[in-house]
């Protein structure tokens, strides 16, 4: 059935505001000319807050995994000892990256419905001092697994080793205070929590990673972060950007500041617990558990899961996410980040109790959570 207004309940791309869909119609500006030498550097900045870090913030023209490649190529030489962080398939994009680029990969597995544990990391690096890098997944949107990256930061004690994360489902939905947590690379996109099309990636880097990526023999030049801080001293980036994402960024981060981010914060909290809370009351079993709960998607346990996701989005317009690795058609996935709200999780519930013929129960629980508030 032909669905003019798709209902899109997945972790990215996510639904988009119409007042940052506009300024993706606005005319082509020069990339080296005097209003995008003014304007990109002030809406970089203006991230700052966003990441929890005084330092710069680079745009890349590409996907989230672009932003994944920049830090790699910018850090991983041939034979670096490196540390991924794997619980989901996005830890393990971490680890193909640093094998495709010749370090010496060392991996620790956790399950994929379990949070990383830190005290494992301690252990690991007491035992290997030679680990110059550890790659870690904030938010694992493979299993709706919100990582401690503060814990994994401590861990490292006095450990020489600079911890890289993938923020990507996380910025914007959930605090990164970057700086504060001792987080040395930070990278996001534009298509999840920042509520724009896919297009850009961004990244940050603590004084100490950027002295480590001046020392770099790393191979890049596309990716050279190098070039990209040369180039934003002047308003600039090395290369032709998406000069429309930086349209749609600044009034994507308008829409943030007027609701303030403490309150963005809050509102993916409360879409969460609404989501679990009427899953819960379906008789349908969560992926994770509740300490480790993603405050941008939820995971939700069925069997033949994707013929379920077809027959909601065939009746109703809704799309939920398939599961991803080894949840590959065991569990579907909801997305509740960017530009959602509590009303959005209730037509999703909506239509799982009307599919599962169990009327009201789900979007009653969610109400209590939402009154609870």
């Amino acid at each position: 059935m032909y669905r003019f207004k798709p209902e899109l309940r997945i972790p990215g791309p996510v639904p988009v505001p119409s007042a940052v869909s506009l300024q993706m119609a606005r005319p082509v500006v020069n990339h080296r000319g005097a209003v995008f030498h003014e304007k990109f550097p002030d809406v970089l900045s203006r991230l700052q807050p966003l990441f929890g870090t005084k330092n710069p913030i680079y745009m890349i023209t590409g996907s989230g995994t672009a932003g994944m490649e920049t830090a790699v190529s910018n850090l991983v030489s041939p034979g670096t000892p490196v540390l991924c962080l794997v619980g989901g398939f996005f830890g393990k994009r971490w680890m193909e990256l640093c094998t495709a680029y010749k370090a010496e990969v060392h991996v620790l597995e956790f399950p994929w419905d379990r949070g990383v544990d830190p005290d494992q990391v301690a252990d690991f690096l007491a035992s290997h001092p030679e680990i110059e890098l550890i790659f870690m997944v904030h938010n694992e949107s493979s299993t709706a697994v919100l990582n401690d990256v503060e814990g994994v930061s401590r861990a490292r004690g006095d450990h020489q080793a600079l911890l890289v994360v993938d923020a990507v489902s996380a910025l914007g939905g959930t605090p990164c205070e970057m700086d504060a947590r001792g987080l040395d690379v930070v990278v996001s996109a534009s298509q999840k929590c920042l509520m724009m099309p896919p297009g850009a990636a961004f990244i940050a880097l603590s004084e100490r990673a950027r002295a480590y990526v001046e020392k770099s023999e790393a191979s890049r030049y596309y990716f050279d972060l190098r070039k990209y801080e040369q180039f934003l001293a002047k308003g600039e980036t090395p290369f032709t950007p998406n000069i429309h994402i930086v349209f749609a960024l600044e009034e994507a981060l308008r829409i943030m500041e007027e609701e303030g981010l403490e309150n963005v914060y809050a509102r993916h909290l409360l879409m969460r617990d609404m989501t679990r809370a009427g899953a819960r009351a379906l008789g349908l079993e969560l992926l994770v558990r509740d300490e480790d709960a993603s405050p941008t998607l939820t995971a939700i346990k069925f069997p033949e899961a994707d013929s379920f996701r077809q027959r909601v989005r065939e009746k109703y317009g809704v799309e939920f996410a398939g599961g991803q690795g080894i949840h590959a058609g065991r569990v579907f996935r909801v997305g509740h980040m960017g530009y959602a709200t509590p009303l959005d999780v209730l037509t999703a519930l909506a239509v799982l109790e009307i599919e599962l013929k169990k009327y009201g129960q789900a979007t009653e629980a969610a109400e209590r959570v939402m009154a609870a508030r």
